[in-house]
C-alpha cells in the first residue's frame, strides 16, 4: 500500500511534496529548502527480534550500540537487499516511515520534537510527505527512545 493512500484511509492530514530524486534525507532537505532537523530519515534495523524501523532527524546518525542495549541484543543496519524484500512496493532503497504498513515496530528518536511538522520520504526518491509529528506518533504508536547522535560535518 502506498503511504499517501494509507494516510488518506486513516484520515491523517498531510501534504505531498514532489522534488528531484534525493537518495539521502539531507539532500531531500536541500531540495525542499528546509532544515534537516525537519526531515525525518527512516532506517531499517535488524534486531534479535526481527526488523525494526528507526525514525530520526536527517541531521543525526543511529548509535546501534545504544539501540542494542535498549532492545536486548545486537543490532545492525539492514542492507539494500533486505530493504527491497521488506518494502517491495517502494523504489529500490526507499524506507517509508510507517512500519505498521509492513508489520514492523517503529522507534522514534527523542530528538524529534512532538510539536513539529516533519517531512518523510514516501514510496519513491522523488516524493515526500509532510505531516505533524503528533499525527505520526498517534498513527504509528512509535516507541520514543534516545538512540541518535548529531552527525558532524
Amino acid at each position: 500500500m502506498r503511504v499517501a493512500q494509507f494516510l488518506t484511509d486513516h484520515r491523517i492530514p498531510f501534504d505531498t511534496l514532489l522534488h528531484p530524486p534525493a537518495f539521502t534525507a539531507q539532500k531531500r532537505a536541500r531540495f525542499l529548502h528546509i532544515t534537516g532537523r525537519r526531515v525525518a530519515k527512516c532506517v531499517l534495523l535488524r534486531t534479535p527480534g526481527g526488523y525494526c524501523l528507526a525514525v530520526l532527524p536527517a541531521t543525526h546518525r543511529i548509535d546501534t550500540e545504544v539501540v542494542a542495549v535498549q532492545v536486548g541484543g545486537p543490532v545492525r543496519l539492514a542492507d539494500e537487499r533486505e530493504i527491497a524484500q521488506v518494502f517491495p512496493d517502494c523504489e529500490w532503497g526507499v524506507v517509508p516511515p510507517f512500519g505498521t504498513l509492513y508489520g514492523l515496530p517503529t522507534i522514534l528518536d527523542e530528538a524529534l520534537d512532538p510539536e513539529s511538522v516533519l517531512v518523510f520520504e514516501a514510496n519513491s526518491h522523488g516524493e515526500a510527505i509532510r505531516l505533524s509529528c503528533r499525527d505520526f506518533e498517534r498513527r504509528e504508536h512509535a516507541r520514543r527512545l534516545t538512540f541518535a547522535r548529531a552527525a558532524h560535518a
